[in-house]
């Protein structure tokens, strides 16, 4: 009877265990790796607005023309565009009545069998500032442009006061609503993880459009104005640590 004696290459084991040992090791560390997640945290918002009268004005004056030269209404949007910077610089005061030039377009007209028929274009003039009836009157007075557009706005001056008396309201209702989480879920204080800080103010206010069109009845009279109201908010949001 012969025997005989088979080899086995156990290397291949060896190797299948040394992966799956590296493997283990691998997930291991990247458990150990992952943050705790924490304890004690709350999320919290809060909000305050101020109501504030929005102390500047803009008002928009244009100036159209047509006609069959292009030089020629160009000239003309330039006298009148001329005429009303010089009424206005009559009275212009920093910060209160300033004035400066807009768009400024000149464009070819079509006919309809697409041939050239004339050349159209128009001249703006921005005349804006925080007193009010100056500026009204003065765009009464101005008789070589229209109005065009009218808005209220806030100056950076309002504007960061407000922001400075919502941001401190914003803050203490946040600082409020911490200390009472707190208080309710059993612990003895807080720390301030994260926080963001954001504002916001409504848009400009349009004036409505009957006061502009009283104004192309009534030449030399003043635009009729009121100051609006528009209101700036901050937002206050974040994470705190409640301890014990």
């Amino acid at each position: 009877m012969n025997f005989s004696c088979t080899r086995f290459d156990l290397s291949g084991v060896r190797r299948l265990g040394a992966c799956v040992g590296a493997l283990a090791l691998i997930s291991t560390a990247a458990v150990a790796s992952e943050p705790a997640v924490p304890c004690g945290v709350v999320a919290l918002t809060a909000t305050a607005s101020v109501d504030v009268t929005r102390d500047m004005l803009s008002i928009t004056l244009v100036a159209t023309r047509d006609g069959n030269d292009a030089s020629a209404v160009q000239s003309s949007l330039k006298q009148a565009l001329d005429t009303a910077l010089n009424e206005a610089r009559n009275v212009a005061r920093p910060g209160q009545i300033e004035a400066r030039t807009g768009n400024f377009s000149l464009n070819p007209r079509y006919s309809t069998k697409n041939t050239l028929a004339g050349w159209q274009g128009s001249a703006e003039l921005v005349l804006e500032g925080r007193d009010l009836q100056g500026l009204s009157q003065l765009a009464g007075r101005i008789q070589s442009m229209n109005i065009a557009r009218v808005s209220q706005s806030l100056s950076r001056e309002q504007r960061e006061k407000a922001e400075a008396s919502a941001m401190t309201q914003a803050i203490g209702r946040y600082r409020a609503q911490a200390a009472e989480v707190t208080k309710q879920f059993g612990y003895t204080g807080y720390t301030v993880r994260e926080v963001n800080v954001s504002t916001n103010e409504a848009g400009p206010g349009p004036v409505p459009m009957f006061a502009v069109r009283a104004m192309a009845v009534q030449a030399d009279a003043p635009l009729p104005v009121e100051a609006g109201q528009t209101s700036v908010s901050v937002t206050v949001n974040g994470t705190v640590q409640m301890a014990k």
